[in-house]
């Protein structure tokens, strides 16, 4: 498995700032915990099941 990465898509939140935050990690599940606190700890969202399913469909894979 390759490293994955994630641009921060808050900005499609209505009301939500703009954010120019990518993260990057070699585990999904890293990824994601990473993203959940981003999201939390930033832009005040909630840890939700179906946040934690949207955050993960936009993983993509890193470039070589």
């Amino acid at each position: 498995m390759g490293r994955k990465y994630l641009d921060c898509q808050v900005q499609d939140i209505p009301g939500a700032e703009k954010c120019s935050t990518t993260l990057s990690a070699e585990t999904e599940d890293e990824l994601l915990e990473a993203a959940i606190r981003h999201g939390i700890n930033v832009h005040g969202l909630a840890n939700t099941q179906e946040f934690r399913e949207m955050v993960r469909k936009e993983f993509k894979d890193a470039p070589l």
